[in-house]
């Protein structure tokens, strides 16, 4: 079994808050507190972590801190019903930014419900975004304006699309096997959670991406628990050391330091690019909300490991490296938290606004689903008929109307 260290806070009797529970081998540049602090495993992506510069790590911060506060109104509003449902990313958002920031535009997303961070960068509208959990339509954007695909409920098939998306983008690019990269191969990132790598879907996707040799970037941002089920009982391994077994590399991250999610991302996207197959990142971090709306972790896990976690948190790290390597002052992070708050109320608004947009029946969607009549469609739509015909009006034994 893979060596685990810890890198998490301790008490004062220099015993562990939390178990510990990062392999050994987890690259890390900035640790708990912010500081710039390397570990052993960070050598070979270092070069890549120097592309940052501090415009650059400012923008990670803003884009990271906005959508933070973009969350929380979301999650409010599906508090007060004016939501379906919300998938939160509180906690994640430097797996998130630093993964998409090191992509080219090009790069293809299959997300799964909760990447806000990389749909916000990628220039989805929050409107679009909304509309799809307050349910007024079917999907919130159209893939081919962002290049990231619209959300994934049924967790674990945005993988093998991915991977036969990225091997279409394989059989249509003419130069992959050359040298010449002036049209730089694009990567497609297949992104799900530890909970969903359970799923045969993603086996299914690893073996053919291994086997096809196909530019496939699987990015699992593993978060603790799948929704009530904590990690150690979905596996007794890193998710990255599966890799091996598919015949291509895996990489322990830490989730919650954007600059080694950068660096890392970067280094697995060039090698992909090259033509050496897949890469599978294991982005360790943990989901400080609830798994979505519909679900109370109080139920399942204590206050004091989230306590615990909450000295890990991304924003948290990355303000403080801002201070401390490049002075940035109290007017940054101000400005930031005012223009979010202002994107969020002008968020509220618009949902307040929505009309929906879907106005087909059941029926009508159903008959939709083939473009030429199909005789599971005709037994599903009688089925539903007759399940929709039980609520008709009957009289009761009184005489009256039921």
């Amino acid at each position: 079994m893979t060596e685990r260290t810890s890198i998490v806070p301790v008490g004062d009797d220099g015993s562990e808050k939390i178990p510990a529970d990062l392999p050994a081998d987890t690259v890390q540049f900035l640790d708990p507190d912010g500081i710039y602090q390397p570990s052993h495993t960070a050598d070979r992506f270092q070069s890549h972590a120097d592309h940052l510069d501090q415009e650059q790590l400012q923008q990670l911060y803003q884009l990271m801190a906005t959508t933070r506060r973009i969350d929380n109104e979301a999650t409010s509003l599906q508090r007060q019903g004016e939501l379906v449902l919300w998938a939160s990313c509180f906690g994640q958002e430097a797996a998130q930014a630093g993964a998409v920031f090191a992509l080219d535009d090009t790069d293809h997303i299959f997300p799964t419900y909760r990447e806000h961070v990389m749909a916000f960068h990628r220039g989805v509208p929050v409107r679009d975004m909304l509309t799809f959990f307050r349910g007024a339509k079917n999907s919130g954007w159209d893939s081919r304006d962002f290049n990231i695909h619209p959300y994934t409920i049924v967790l674990g098939t945005q993988v093998p699309q991915a991977v036969g998306y990225s091997w279409g983008t394989k059989l249509d690019h003419a130069k992959w096997q050359g040298a010449d990269l002036k049209h730089r191969p694009p990567v497609t990132l297949a992104c799900f959670g530890d909970g969903t790598s359970s799923e045969g879907d993603v086996h299914a996707g690893m073996v053919y991406a291994a086997s096809q040799n196909t530019p496939t970037l699987f990015f699992c941002q593993n978060n603790r628990w799948a929704i009530s089920v904590p990690f150690n009982v979905q596996s007794r391994v890193p998710i990255s050391t599966r890799a091996a077994g598919y015949g291509f590399e895996g990489i322990n991250v830490d989730g919650n330091d954007p600059i080694a999610m950068f660096a890392v991302t970067q280094w697995a996207a060039e090698r992909i690019r090259s033509g050496k197959g897949p890469v599978l990142i294991e982005a360790h971090t943990y989901r400080r909300g609830a798994h979505t709306t519909a679900d109370d972790p109080t139920k399942y896990r204590t206050k004091d490991e989230e306590d615990a976690y909450a000295r890990l948190d991304p924003l948290r790290r990355t303000e403080a490296y801002l201070r401390r390597q490049y002075k940035v002052d109290d007017d940054f992070f101000e400005q930031i938290a005012t223009d979010a708050d202002a994107q969020a109320n002008q968020l509220r608004d618009m949902v307040l606004a929505m009309a929906p947009e879907n106005t087909l029946t059941l029926e009508e969607f159903m008959q939709n689903t083939y473009a030429e009549p199909h005789p599971l469609i005709d037994e599903e739509l009688a089925e539903y008929r007759q399940y929709h015909a039980g609520f008709a009006d009957e009289p009761v034994a009184n005489g009256g109307e039921r």
